[in-house]
């Protein structure tokens, strides 16, 4: 039986984590910044489940503007996290000095050390092209492939987009998946910068004027 929605996009709580976590490794164990990033196909799943546990746990639940979407298979079974997007609205810092504090330690031993280095210069790539303006930022967007044909990943986008109109603020993402632009160009977004890295690909800097 196909799976119903139960529920409308709502916030994220820290219970969810390992739900966004699992929906999120699910989606995304093959983007390209994950190909590059854990290169061992049998440990790359559960590693990129760690990775979002730790983004969203740390940073993006708590601080941020996570946001799910939840899916029962019956009327009787409860409702689990199918699809998670990671917002970062302008007053606040997921990825801030507070949240890399805490979650130093674990980058380490779960990137390791050979590329944890050119992992922090690529991300530092991103901060770099960030807008200086107020916007909203999308750090990820995941469906569960069960729940692809549901509309899910359109529906919370387009709930967030919402939100940046009505406070007239522009919206900001990227992607190193060059498949995941037509997808945001169809929402709005435009190619404002493309970096390449050495060994992970290209960088795509999306940008969404202001309502």
């Amino acid at each position: 039986m196909s799976p119903t929605a139960t529920s409308v996009a709502r916030a994220a709580t820290l219970d969810d984590v390992p739900g966004i976590a699992r929906v999120l490794s699910l989606a995304l164990h093959d983007d390209p910044l994950f190909l590059w990033l854990f290169p061992d196909e049998e440990t790359r799943m559960a590693k990129v489940r760690r990775f979002f546990a730790l983004t969203s746990g740390f940073g993006y639940v708590p601080a941020g503007d996570t946001r799910v979407t939840e899916l029962a298979e019956t009327e009787d079974s409860a409702p689990t996290v199918r699809a998670a997007a990671l917002w970062a609205p302008p007053t606040s810092n997921p990825e801030g000095p507070l949240v890399s504090m805490r979650t130093w330690p674990h980058w380490g031993a779960l990137i390791g050390r050979a590329r944890l280095t050119a992992f922090i210069r690529l991300f530092a790539e991103w901060k770099m092209a960030t807008p200086q303006e107020p916007h909203l930022y999308l750090a990820a967007l995941g469906v569960d492939p069960s729940a692809t044909d549901l509309g899910l990943g359109r529906s919370l986008l387009a709930s967030g987009l919402e939100e940046a109109d009505a406070q007239r603020l522009p919206v900001f993402t990227q992607t190193l998946d060059v498949k995941s632009v037509g997808f945001y160009e169809r929402f709005g977004f435009e190619v404002v910068r493309e970096v390449e890295h050495e060994g992970a690909g290209t960088s795509h800097f999306l940008f969404r004027p202001a309502a």
